[in-house]
């Protein structure tokens, strides 16, 4: 592995242990970034990745990395060598994607911003692993095979750590934190869309103090 590698790794591991759980956040409307970032980061959760499924996503990643203290902002659903551009450029300071590619992995490797790429399958992690990815996202996590799935991975892949995300809840996530292998998981329970929409933002920051309590991650 290489020093730039290692130190990206090194990053991507310091976002993941901020907090138990990711905030997976989808932003309809401009105005909701700012007060929902704040109130999950007075909820104890710090990292939060605003996914690119909108026209408002690059703003809004913008406008939390300029206006919301304490916050470890990154762009989610990073599908192109363009988008992974879009982010670092929006002030974003990690970038997920659901799966990964060829040329997706390319433009990271040329790329400063840390990157967690998605595997599905042990092919798919050790590919990952080759290329220098010893953090990964395990996406869709409860489609692909659960728990028991990613705990069988853990023996025969013990150079790689995940973060869990896809179907994922409130009830369910400290089941995946136990597991050796999962350092963190991602999580859109934290923010439902009519708590958004209605700006809740105190339900919200209650909903982020519940999982930032959450116990058993990976050491």
């Amino acid at each position: 592995m290489s020093e730039l590698m290692r130190a990206r790794q090194a990053e991507i591991e310091a976002m993941l242990r901020l907090a138990p759980v990711i905030a997976v956040v989808v932003v309809q409307q401009l105005e909701h970034a700012v007060p929902l970032a704040r109130a999950l980061v007075a909820g104890g959760i710090p990292a939060v990745e605003v996914t690119l499924r909108t026209p408002v996503a690059l703003d809004a990643i913008r406008a939390i990395a300029n206006e919301v203290d304490g916050v470890a902002v990154g762009a989610g659903t990073v599908l192109t060598p363009q988008d992974l551009r879009a982010s670092a450029a929006a002030g974003a300071r990690f970038a997920v994607s659901p799966g990964h590619s060829p040329r997706l992995l390319d433009a990271a490797d040329d790329s400063a911003l840390p990157y967690l790429p998605g595997a599905a399958s042990a092919s798919e992690a050790m590919t990952l692993l080759e290329r220098g990815y010893r953090w990964q996202k395990f996406f869709p996590a409860v489609p692909a095979g659960g728990v028991d799935f990613v705990r069988a991975l853990a023996s025969p892949l013990p150079g790689i750590g995940f973060c869990a995300t896809g179907g994922i809840t409130a009830q369910s996530a400290a089941q995946w934190l136990a597991l050796p292998n999962v350092i963190a998981v991602g999580g859109s329970w934290l923010t439902p869309g009519g708590l958004v929409a209605a700006g809740d933002w105190a339900a919200i920051e209650v909903l982020a103090r519940e999982a930032a309590g959450l116990r058993g991650r990976a050491g």
